[in-house]
């Protein structure tokens, strides 16, 4: 078969689309949000919850969000950066504190609904699959549902993702979800070890890890927990401040704003310029206009000096 070159005409050009902005990015999977958001043709403005997780080098962010067409609404959000103010000051980014986040956006969007006192979800985790039943009451309201929206990130078995999962669903979300991807489960037997999970949820093996980098290697061990030992944190401690954390965001999971040390604002506005006015611009102009005239008229006279000290000097 001969070669056929391949002849883009004007009619491809003229009806070539490009794609979506954030696809071109390869930020949002479109393919997923489509199915994610698209809500049933039979419940008119009914919106459809998304549970949304994303890591960075430095935080946890969780979000309740629904879709409009103007765009996404956040109903509730929270991030691992806020657990200081429950006492986890380390460890961020962990299963843990992922899970520890997790509970924090469900009991303040529960709290945002008046649901906390109706469902409260496990208060003493203990490894197991959590479901959130509907109450008995008629006039009770159904738990409050979202689904799972893990955005590109790969949804691996013990993948810190469902650690967020399990700790929104803890805090009395109903999320659909099957105990395949926590730690712990076996893909043999197909069961999960509950111990295992209990052990991520109280930060069981971050407190595992210390002690065997502590036995075999000393000096990592110190660099590399050196803020846990710079504020008399050990692997014994670890299980007491995520069990006194949990009880900690359940007492009261509201907002609340850090305290702003600096005027950020009178900051900013330090060294922008202000925008000139039209009759200042003018000014300006004529100024440095007056100025240029002076200093040739200054540098005419001393030309003419020098020129009289010349014919002086010739005569």
């Amino acid at each position: 078969m001969p070669f056929v070159k391949v002849v883009k005409t004007n009619a491809y050009f003229s009806r070539y689309q490009v794609k979506f902005r954030r696809r071109r990015e390869g930020k949002t999977d479109y393919y997923a949000r489509k199915r994610l958001v698209v809500q049933a043709k039979n419940k008119y403005n009914a919106p459809k919850y998304r549970f949304v997780v994303r890591f960075t080098n430095k935080q946890v962010i969780c979000q309740i969000v629904y879709a409009r067409l103007q765009g996404d609404f956040v109903l509730s959000a929270a991030s691992s950066l806020e657990l200081q103010r429950y006492g986890i000051s380390h460890g961020l980014t962990n299963w843990t504190a992922a899970y520890a986040t997790g509970l924090l956006v469900a009991r303040r969007a529960l709290t945002k609904l008046g649901m906390a006192d109706k469902y409260e979800g496990v208060t003493e985790p203990d490894g197991t699959v959590s479901v959130t039943a509907a109450l008995d009451d008629e006039d009770a309201p159904r738990p409050f549902k979202c689904f799972l929206d893990v955005g590109l990130r790969r949804t691996s078995t013990g993948c810190r993702v469902f650690g967020a999962l399990k700790g929104a669903s803890d805090g009395g979300l109903h999320i659909p979800h099957s105990d395949k991807r926590f730690p712990g489960y076996d893909t043999e037997s197909k069961q999960l070890d509950p111990e295992v999970l209990k052990k991520y949820i109280y930060g069981g093996h971050v407190a595992e890890y210390m002690e065997s980098l502590e036995e075999e290697d000393d000096e990592r061990f110190k660099k590399q927990f050196s803020t846990y030992l710079a504020d008399g944190i050990g692997s014994e401690d670890i299980e007491e401040i995520y069990t006194n954390a949990y009880a900690a965001i359940r007492e009261d999971p509201t907002f609340k704003p850090t305290e702003k040390t600096k005027d950020w604002k009178a900051e900013g506005q330090k060294h922008k310029v202000a925008r000139l006015t039209r009759e200042e611009r003018k000014e300006r102009i004529q100024a440095k206009i007056q100025q240029f005239q002076q200093s040739l008229g200054t540098s005419m006279d001393v030309q003419e000096e020098e020129e009289e000290e010349e014919e002086e000097d010739d005569e």
